[in-house]
């Protein structure tokens, strides 16, 4: 990794930061609050993305290491937040090995701040498209044994992959890498087909020069040869909802809650 790896250019939106900023977090700079404050000006209720996709990964993290998983990757994981991933799994399995992957250069830098007493957990500045050289990174090897079941982790990543980049093939390598008994996690705009849906994905778009929403086919393709668990791909406020965090369960959404959908999969 070169030093110019490592340089924080402050001019130019973060995704990661973005998406801190929304969730409440300071670690971003004017450049991110800028493209942050569009949403919440202009696109009014359009934060409830970020809330519900956040919301959906805990439950989904909770009830991955319910079922007995213990070796978790978070790619594309973004900043530092409450609930954190690893946090969440020692809750409820005390061993759990967490590999955060990120190319933010902030995240590594925050990561390992916050991580520097963890030895069973780490955060590697990475690309989701180099899937390969996240599979062979030295901490993914002292962390990760691949003979145990993994549940790789998609939070809110895959969209910002263009068509060309085959964010298919993506997933489609880590499910010939880990072993049956193992689950991934996909959460992943939806085109919506109204104003709304258009004008985020426009800015997103125009922001970073990348990214597709893409259709319920298109996101159930993404599973590949994956088992979904119920409830299948749903809007992420519906995804196995606590009862104290979203009101009633049969409630009408928003058409921000509806853009962000979340499915958690086995692989028999």
């Amino acid at each position: 990794m070169t030093d110019d790896a490592n340089v924080i250019d402050q001019s130019k939106p973060s995704i990661a930061r973005v998406y801190d900023y929304l969730l409440g977090g300071k670690d971003n700079f004017v450049v991110d609050r800028e493209i942050g404050d569009h949403f919440k000006v202009n696109l009014p209720g359009s934060v409830a993305i970020a809330f519900t996709n956040r919301q959906a990964l805990v439950r989904a993290v909770r009830a991955v290491a319910d079922d007995g998983l213990q070796q978790f990757i978070d790619l594309g994981s973004g900043l530092p937040s409450a609930d954190n991933v690893h946090q969440v799994a020692e809750s409820h399995a005390p061993d759990a090995r967490v590999v955060y992957v990120d190319n933010d250069p902030m995240v590594l830098a925050h990561g390992r701040a916050l991580l520097a007493t963890n030895d069973n957990t780490t955060v590697i500045q990475a690309d989701v498209r180099d899937a390969q050289g996240v599979r062979n990174h030295p901490e993914v090897a002292r962390l990760i044994d691949f003979d145990k079941p993994v549940a790789i982790i998609f939070s809110a990543i895959l969209h910002h992959l263009n068509d060309d980049e085959d964010p298919a093939a993506v997933v489609r390598y880590w499910y010939d890498q880990i072993p049956s008994g193992s689950r991934v996690f996909i959460s992943h705009f939806r085109s919506g087909h109204n104003p709304e849906t258009a004008a985020a994905e426009a800015k997103l778009q125009s922001t970073f020069g990348r990214g597709r929403w893409r259709t319920d086919e298109e996101i159930h393709d993404l599973f590949g040869e994956l088992d979904l668990l119920a409830p299948g791909i749903v809007p992420a406020a519906q995804w196995r909802p606590d009862p104290a965090t979203i009101g009633t369960p049969d409630r009408e959404l928003s058409v921000w809650e509806q853009l962000i959908v979340a499915g958690l999969a086995h692989k028999p």
